[in-house]
């Protein structure tokens, strides 16, 4: 069902219009500050300072076709802060974020354009006549211009729907860059001790092998003077083949830490990186349990995603619903006709008037599409108290495995005092006689093990310590 009420008017003289706005209507401006500003991934003035040559192509299309262009030419060593440093400036994944940001913002500006009205105006000139062969008549030269404005003055709620929703996926992506950023700083931590494991696993086998190297040459010192056994000598030299493919296999694991790391930093494709800090517990957890899981419910960005996802929801379903309402716009319109040479003036005219409309039978669409959003509603509610029981479940994971890793920091320093102590005592027994070999070689085996247990303790320490800062902390909180 559609009404009018439409006032015209028309005059041989040029008419000024103006249109006035029937009282209790009012046009409501965006506010500029309703949307709060995203955090930036990119602090220029950050206190960390890292080589510009680390940083990759500014073109992301670049696609080297030259041996020479992905050949490595340089190791760099480069500290976990500087590595966090490349991450926010040179990791794809927040870049994609921080465009989805972007793109909300417009998105959110196109509903705001609603607000106000439109305004368009059209104009021709026209030349007419009977023909080329005709001399009855004389051509004709007319200009025609129009203006129309137009405003809906009542749309039963769409509008405002349609920017609180706007309003809700800005807020959505605001989130998502955070979360992002914090997992994209988590990745690179845990892939930073994973370097250092892995430069501390190469270092420990190395240390092996020269361990080895210098068993067997005690062995054949002796067996050559006719106090030691062939037997010894064999066994000195399984030993050293053993560290020796552990060796490889370290150092093997070594390149691809650094070469995972390079990915995640995007850095340039003729660099590679190595751990510059030492191997060290990162800090220590004070909290509680209990306050920790608090903690991660108040800041942890997921809950509040789930909240303005079921918000959106509910302005999908008043949108939906708004299309069964009355829609009520103001129209304007101003015409302009001159024909030339005529002898007549300007004619002009303009017109003013309300136009509605109410759906009375729209098959069933708009009521279909309200009950979709109801159910995006339902499964935001249940996503939301999901993700909750998760973060609890992680605080307490984590938090568990920070203990433990603290306990065995401590066990396994003592462990790797006594391997060493040990193996001094094994080859003193071994060089006076009163000693075998296979006590030197099972030594030495003690002392690599106890030397990686605490390395990976003190690590492992320090993932779990990540992992629980990520999980209770936001960057709005830091």
């Amino acid at each position: 069902m559609n009404f009018s009420l439409l006032f015209v008017h028309s005059t041989w003289v040029s008419v000024a219009l103006a249109v006035a706005l029937p009282s209790g209507i009012a046009i409501f401006f965006p506010n500029a500050a309703s949307a709060a500003t995203p955090p930036k991934p990119q602090n220029s003035s950050s206190p960390v300072q890292v080589p510009d040559y680390l940083n990759p192509n500014p073109n992301p299309l670049q696609f080297p076709t030259k041996p020479e262009e992905v050949r490595i030419q340089r190791n760099v060593p480069i500290s976990l802060a500087q590595a966090l440093e490349l991450a926010k400036r040179n990791n794809r994944d927040l870049q994609v974020a921080i465009l989805e940001l972007e793109r909300s913002r417009s998105s959110l500006r196109e509903s705001q354009a609603a607000l106000f009205p439109t305004l368009a105006i059209n104009s021709s000139l026209i030349n007419s006549g009977n023909g080329f062969t005709s001399n009855s008549s004389q051509a004709s030269t007319s200009f025609n211009g129009s203006a129309q404005l137009n405003y809906g003055l009542y749309t039963s709620g769409n509008r405002q729907a349609a920017i609180r929703a706007a309003e809700e996926q800005l807020r959505v992506d605001e989130l998502n860059v955070e979360s992002t950023s914090l997992e994209v700083d988590l990745n690179v931590t845990t892939e930073y001790y994973d370097l250092q494991q892995a430069d501390e696993e190469v270092r420990i086998n190395r240390s092996a092998v020269e361990n080895a190297q210098a068993s067997l040459r005690d062995t054949q010192a002796r067996e050559q003077a006719g106090v030691g056994t062939r037997f010894d000598v064999l066994q000195a030299q399984v030993n050293l083949a053993n560290a020796q493919q552990l060796l490889t296999n370290a150092i093997s694991n070594q390149q691809i830490a650094r070469r995972r790391l390079a990915t995640r930093l995007s850095l340039a494709q003729s660099v590679n990186i190595t751990a510059a800090d030492p191997v060290q517990l990162a800090g220590l957890w004070q909290p509680t349990l209990e306050e920790t899981i608090l903690r991660a419910f108040q800041n942890r960005p997921e809950l509040q995603q789930q909240l303005a996802q079921r918000n959106i929801g509910e302005q999908r379903r008043r949108q939906a619903l708004s299309q069964l309402g009355p829609q009520i716009s103001l129209a304007a319109n101003y015409n302009l006709l001159d024909r030339y040479d005529d002898g007549v003036s300007i004619t002009d005219g303009y017109s003013v008037g309300l136009e509605g409309n109410v759906t009375l039978f729209d098959g069933g669409a708009a009521r279909a599409s309200a009950a979709q959003s109801r159910a995006n509603i339902a499964i935001a509610e249940s996503e939301f108290g999901s993700q909750r029981d998760l973060i609890r479940f992680d605080v307490e994971q984590y938090y568990s495995q920070l203990q433990s890793n603290l306990n065995n920091v401590q066990s396994s320093t003592v462990a790797l005092n006594q391997a060493r102590e040990a193996l001094n005592l094994a080859r003193l027994r071994f060089q006076a006689g009163v000693g075998t070999q296979t006590e030197v070689i099972s030594a030495e085996n003690d002392l690599t093990r106890a030397e990686g247990n605490r390395i990976a303790a003190i690590l492992d320490y320090n993932r779990a310590l990540a992992n629980l800062q990520r999980s209770v902390t936001s960057r709005a909180s830091r």
